[in-house]
C-alpha cells in the first residue's frame, strides 16, 4: 500500500503497509478543523485493511496532543465498522499512547471497552 497522508490546520496523519500490518501515526490537535482529515484517514485505513486482509492496524497517538469529541466519535465509528465485518475479515487495532497525555488514557480505555476483543493499548 502506498503511503496515505492527510493534513489539517494543526493536524497531520499518515499510514502505510508494513507486511501484514498497517502502521499509522497522527500528531497535533484533532479538533473540529481536523475532523475531515481524521475521517478520511480512518476510511482509507479501513478500506486498505479490508482489501488487503490486514491482520492488525497500529495507530501511533504519542504525538497527538488533543482530540475533541467529534474526532473521537470518528474512531468509535471506525471500530464499529470493523465489528460489523465478518469475523474472518476483522482486524485488530493497537494504539500506541503517550502516558504523559492523560486524556489518552481515559479516552482509549473507553474505546477499548467498546471492543475489548479488537483493541489493545500500549503506553510508550
Amino acid at each position: 500500500m502506498e503511503v496515505i497522508s492527510v493534513t489539517g490546520d494543526d493536524f497531520a496523519g499518515a499510514a502505510q503497509r508494513e507486511g501484514p500490518t498497517i502502521t499509522a501515526w497522527v500528531k497535533g490537535n484533532a479538533d473540529y478543523a481536523a475532523l475531515d482529515a481524521v475521517e478520511m484517514l480512518l476510511a482509507r485505513i479501513h478500506a486498505a485493511a479490508v482489501t488487503n486482509k490486514t491482520g492488525e492496524v497500529v495507530i501511533d497517538l504519542r504525538q497527538l496532543e488533543f482530540m475533541n469529541s467529534s474526532c473521537f466519535k470518528s474512531f468509535v465509528t471506525w471500530i464499529n465498522d470493523i465489528q460489523e465485518l465478518e469475523p474472518t475479515s476483522q482486524y485488530k487495532v493497537k494504539f500506541l499512547s503517550n502516558p504523559n497525555l492523560h486524556w489518552q488514557k481515559r479516552s482509549l480505555h473507553s474505546l477499548r471497552c467498546f471492543a475489548v476483543e479488537l483493541i489493545s493499548i500500549i503506553e510508550q
